[in-house]
């Protein structure tokens, strides 16, 4: 199985490093792959959104370059692994 594609793993994994890096008080199998992680969502905030950058880089090795490519990755687990399946897709074509 290529650990690069978009996964039922590696969304997996996103949750963790959500629910570790923002000591959230839940399960990560809480956290629904297409709920905001922001606003009426998850509920986090600005603060919340810069650890979860950090976690994300250090974890999956990939770089969010500016805010408004965060805006979009972050908007839901889905859409963040969706966000570093392609950026390690294209490490590896590199």
């Amino acid at each position: 199985m290529n650990e690069i594609a978009d996964g039922p793993e590696l969304r997996r994994r996103i949750k963790q490093v959500i629910v570790e890096r923002l000591k959230l008080e839940m399960d990560p199998e809480e956290i629904g792959d297409d709920v905001p992680l922001f606003g009426e969502g998850l509920g986090l905030d600005s603060i919340d959104a810069l650890e979860l950058v950090l976690g994300v880089e250090q974890t999956f090795g990939v770089k969010i370059e500016d805010e408004e490519v965060g805006a979009s990755a972050l908007g839901s687990v889905a859409s963040l692994a969706r966000f570093v399946a392609t950026k390690r897709a294209g490490q590896a074509d590199a």
